[in-house]
């Protein structure tokens, strides 16, 4: 009877080295298992192949004139102050019936741009000169006439309920894909027309809201999250008070398992420690280059504001966080862009946002970030193509608006859809607020019919019961 081969040394450690590998990679799926386990917030698998990584959504509160900006209508030029029939939801609601309002033609002149040949209007020439960047979309439509309800909307997909925001969602969806900051971050928001609620996590965990860095009326260059910075104990003095804590929460965590609330002020804790060390760097705009602070119009009077936040959102972006929240806006409830009364008012909110925006799409194409990142520029509605009152500014109009996408897998240069020859309702290629909502997740790797919440026995989602993915508007 033969006997079995010797092995050398070099054979045996390569037949041995599968082993290895295989401890190895098994002990990295126990320590991925248990960080999710510890971590809500650790990155989780998309539903669907993704496009995009992260959404900058640039929230223009009050409502934009899409027939003054992005929705060209040669009719309204034409019948100019005449006498006119309009019916609409505002008109209805207050006298039954519609009525005769006097046609404002457009304040600003339109003009064909890019290789697109899209109509742009001088309100905006910087955003203008990138319309080959983004996807326009003229035909949206919500709920919601005045400004709370409609910007509520927007921002959960509904009018007057307690549901999470749409950064919430994703959070809750795709998780972070830094551990050492939020998910989904809320610049500058407003107190006004919802307030929190419209970065809340209303029924979804605590640890899926939104954290606020600044608010509206606030200068943004003073905007901070709040207790970031421990001056008065020394770093190691921290740590110590910090590992003590941790062994305390894991005690009381081990007496009361599955807890979600307790679990969420643990996990508040955990990812404050790690901010504190990590979030200033990011929001420290000052470790930018001078050419860099000049494209988005920072240390410019009119722009400097909300500049500083749309080079703050790529800062946030660039480091993963997964949904920024970017509001033009002031703490009123007739928001910055409401122009009942004075449409020429249009233009300081324009030269306030048109640079730092373009800018943001300059710097993020430049750096490869376009492609996984969504940029979403638009308000809670659009506003009619009448005089208000026959006056000189314009109604608020939720029948028919214009937004536009750019980055994560949108057709940049494209128009979609269209308004009557009013510009007044939406009537070619429709697309609801649940619609653009579902598109997005989407572009996410989020299906919108399976991204649910069992809350009172009852599933919830973000587009409720409705909306349908836009499948012409992504390559």
């Amino acid at each position: 009877m033969k006997s079995a081969p010797v092995l050398s040394r070099r054979q045996a450690l390569q037949k041995i080295s599968c082993g290895f590998g295989s401890l190895a990679l098994a002990g990295i799926a126990a320590q991925q298992s248990a960080r999710a386990a510890i971590n809500p917030l650790a990155p989780r698998a998309p539903m669907l192949p993704p496009r995009a990584k992260r959404v900058i959504f640039l929230f223009m509160a009050g409502g934009v004139s899409h027939v003054d900006s992005f929705d060209y209508k040669p009719r309204l030029v034409k019948d100019d102050g005449r006498m006119l029939d309009f019916l609409d939801q505002r008109n209805i609601a207050r006298t039954g019936m519609g009525s005769t309002m006097r046609v404002m033609k457009p304040l600003w002149d339109f003009k064909q741009r890019g290789q697109s040949g899209a109509w742009v209007s001088d309100l905006f020439p910087h955003m203008a000169a990138h319309a080959d960047d983004y996807c326009t979309i003229r035909s949206m439509h919500t709920e919601g006439v005045a400004h709370g309800p409609a910007t509520l909307f927007l921002h959960t997909g509904t009018t007057n309920l307690i549901w999470p925001s749409m950064g919430a969602w994703v959070s809750y969806g795709l998780g972070s894909e830094n551990e050492n900051l939020p998910a989904f971050v809320s610049l500058s928001p407003a107190m006004a027309n919802g307030g929190p609620r419209n970065y809340g996590n209303a029924f979804l965990p605590a640890v899926y809201q939104g954290t606020a860095v600044g608010r509206a009326g606030t200068p943004a260059k003073e905007a901070n999250i709040r207790n970031l910075v421990n001056s008065s104990r020394s770093f190691e003095e921290q740590r110590r008070q910090f590992e003590l804590l941790r062994e305390i929460n894991a005690e009381q965590l081990s007496r009361a398992p599955g807890e979600s609330e307790l679990e969420a002020v643990i996990n508040s804790y955990e990812l404050a420690w790690r901010m504190q060390n990590n979030a200033p760097d990011v929001l420290d705009l000052s470790k930018e280059s001078a050419s860099t602070l000049a494209l988005y119009g920072i240390n410019e009077d009119k722009t400097d504001n909300f500049g500083r936040q749309c080079l703050m959102a790529r800062r946030l972006a660039e480091s993963g966080v997964r949904y920024i929240q970017v509001s033009y806006s002031d703490n009123s409830n007739n928001p910055a862009w409401d122009q009942h009364s004075n449409m020429p008012k249009h233009k300081d909110h324009a030269m306030a946002v048109d640079k730092p925006v373009a800018g943001l799409l300059a710097d993020l194409k430049q750096r490869g970030l376009l492609e996984d990142t969504i940029v979403w520029w638009g308000g809670e509605f659009g506003r009619t193509p009448y005089a208000e009152k026959n006056g000189t500014g314009r109604d608020h109009n939720p029948v028919g608006f214009s937004v536009w996408v750019a980055g994560g897998g949108f057709k940049p240069g494209m128009v979609y859809g269209a308004t009557d020859d009013m510009g007044h309702f939406a009537v070619e290629d429709k697309v609801h607020m649940h619609d653009l909502h579902a598109t997005i997740l989407h572009q996410l790797g989020l299906d919108h019919e399976k991204l649910t919440f069992t809350h009172n026995g009852r599933p919830f989602r973000l587009t409720d019961v409705a909306g349908h993915v836009v499948k012409d508007i992504v390559a």
